[in-house]
This record gives structure tokens, sequence and C-alpha cells, in this order.
């Protein structure tokens, strides 16, 4: 049987012109010496996976036991930041800024609550605290705000070097502080408020006739009369040297006049209010003179 019939299941190689086989390096019959390259790239790749095989199937380090890195420590903030000392000094002056919170809350809330037992005992000392900074009233939101201008005035009976008394003219107090107001970005407390609550204190406790209502009215008395004292030493009432020995006061209100759009008709004749003359304690013009030298 032909090796190379059609039925048989041998490789069939085509014929060359004589019908012999071709030669050359185009056989596919592999040649003697061909074999042992062929067994020893076989070998060498065993060897290869062998190596890779044993690469990959070495035992792994357990992941409990493998090194793991430390977290990182938060950075403190805030007064953990600071040292031992100041956190120390910082945690005083909260507790201070705490306490002083909770006892303005409540002397406010007692100055605004109904009449009390507390408010009985210690109506002096919440009035202390309350009067003239933190004063609660309703003037912000009343449906009729002021419309009137009070300027208050004062004039002075003083006694001179030579002992003689004479009589100053009208010093108007208010047109001063509005002087020393105007053009000033960072008024004080004291010009702009010292001589209207002063006299608004006053009127609260006296009727239309200058008669004391209340407790109180002695007091507003005296602290007008302080202040005025106080002021015309400031501005040398009666030349230097001379001793202030009588007060008397008095307000000059005028109504402001309305939008020219406004119908409403108002007078503006100034209403004046005069104060009977009152005389001045000596210490009520030393305190006066040491006030004026310490400022």
């Amino acid at each position: 049987m032909d090796a190379y019939d059609e039925g048989s299941k041998a490789r069939h190689l085509p014929d060359g012109p004589d019908g012999s086989l071709p030669e050359g390096p185009a056989s596919a019959d592999p040649t003697p010496d061909s074999a042992p390259s062929t067994d020893q790239e076989s070998t060498d790749q065993e060897s290869t996976g062998q190596e890779s095989t044993g690469q990959e199937s070495a035992p792994q380090q357990p992941a409990s036991q493998a090194p793991t890195a430390d977290p990182p420590v938060p950075t403190p903030t805030g007064i953990a930041s600071l040292p031992l000392r100041s956190q120390v000094v910082a945690a005083l002056a909260l507790a201070v800024v705490a306490v002083v919170a909770c006892v303005h809350l409540g002397m406010v809330f007692l100055h605004v609550a109904p009449s009390n037992t507390v408010t009985k005992q210690h109506g002096r000392a919440i009035d202390d605290w309350i009067y003239p900074e933190f004063e609660q009233n309703w003037k912000l939101f009343a449906p009729n705000p002021l419309q009137q201008n009070i300027d208050v005035q004062v004039r002075a009976q003083v006694r001179g070097a030579d002992g003689g008394i004479t009589e100053t003219g009208w010093y108007d107090l208010s047109a001063l502080d509005g002087a020393a107001i105007d053009g000033n970005l960072l008024p004080s407390h004291t010009q702009q408020n010292e001589l209207r609550r002063a006299w608004d204190f006053y009127i609260g406790t006296h009727d239309n006739e200058n008669r004391p209502v209340g407790m109180r009215g002695d007091l507003s008395q005296r602290y007008l009369r302080r202040i005025v004292v106080l002021r015309l030493d400031r501005e040398g009432a009666g030349g230097k040297g001379a001793v202030v020995e009588s007060v008397q006061v008095r307000s000059r209100t005028t109504n402001v006049p309305p939008p020219k759009w406004s119908e409403e008709k108002v007078s503006d004749t100034p209403v004046l209010r005069e104060l009977p003359w009152w005389t001045v304690p000596e210490e009520d013009v030393t305190d006066a003179r040491t006030e004026a030298s310490a400022g």
C-alpha cells in the first residue's frame, strides 16, 4: 500500500517534477539533528514553569503578621493646642465670662419682671446694675417717637475772689454737648447721654410743680445739680477763682418742624420750664473740681 494514498492518514506532501519528493529545508520530515533541540526546549520550558510555579506557590505571610504603619495622630486644636498654663488661664477667663453673662441675664430678667420678693429685697442692687447703660424701655418701638428738641440750660450765682456775688448768663449745656459730638466719629457715652438722662430722671420723678414724686425725687435733684456744677466749673463760670453758690436749671423745648409734604401744623414757639434756685453744697463744688482736674 502506498504511503501517500488518499485513504492513508499519512501527511501529504507535494510531488516534485519527476515524481520524487522535494529536496531542501522545506521538507516537513524532521531530521534526526533537530530532535535534541526540541527536547532541550521542552526541558527548558518545564524548568522555567517549575521555577515560576515555585515562586507562585511559595507560602505567603499572614495578613496579621504583615507590618502596618501607625495611624496619624490628629493635631490638637483650640484650647487643647495651648500650653498647660495658657489652658488654665483660658478656662478661667471663659468661666468668668460665663458667670458675668448669667448674672447680667438674671439682673435684666428681674428688672423687667413684675414686682416680686427678690426685686423688693434687692431692688437697689438691680437698679445699680441696670442703670444707666442697660436700661430697658420701649422707646425704640414707640408709635409716636419724640418730635421735640430739648435743650438743658443753666445759670449760676458765683462768688468771686473779691467776695462779690454775680449772676452768670445762661449756658446751653445741650448745645455744648452737640458741638462736642458733631464731627466726632467715636463720641463718649457721657457726651451723648449723661445730661439727657439726668434731665429725664428728674422729669420722671417730679410733677409739673417740680415737687418730688416717690423716694427717688431727691436723688434725681442731687444728681442733676452735681452735673451742672461740674459743667459750670469746666466752662470757668464767674472767672478764675470764682465759687458757685447756687444754680438754676431750665429746659427749652421746641417742636421739630414737619416735612414739607405733611399737612401737620405745629407751633415753633419754644416752651421754657424753669426750676427753682438750688443752693450748692460745698462738697458738690469740691467734687466738681476734683473730677475736672482728674479729667
